[in-house]
């Protein structure tokens, strides 16, 4: 039967016991993820937004002065914070899932694209 190129019972268990490892990693990455802060800010500090790892929405800073300055410029600087904060979250989460995958190739989670 080894002429047909199914793998021997050895690298199958060794198969099943590292997706099963991956599994619990990836339900801790997760829970990390979940519980993550991370900031974001308009250039001028001014606005802050923070998202968990795994970009909800946690909460959101404004100075008054900001807000004194009208609705465009802090439109402007909410929106500046939200795309850092975005940016960190995302980039946050691949390379997380970069660590955790490793050296699988998995399609859609280790593209370099």
């Amino acid at each position: 039967m080894a002429g047909f190129g199914l793998p021997n019972l050895g690298q199958l268990a060794e198969a099943f016991r590292k997706a099963q490892q991956i599994q619990q990693d990836a339900q801790k990455l997760q829970e990390e993820l979940d519980n993550m802060e991370l900031e974001g800010s308009s250039e001028d500090g001014r606005a802050s937004i923070w998202l968990s790892g795994n970009q909800q929405p946690l909460k959101v800073k404004i100075e008054a002065s900001l807000i004194a300055e009208g609705n465009q410029v802090t439109e402007d600087a909410v929106l500046e914070a939200l795309q850092d904060a975005y940016t960190l979250s995302t980039t946050t989460m691949k390379t997380k899932m970069e660590e955790l995958t490793g050296g699988l190739n998995l399609p859609g989670i280790n593209d370099k694209s």
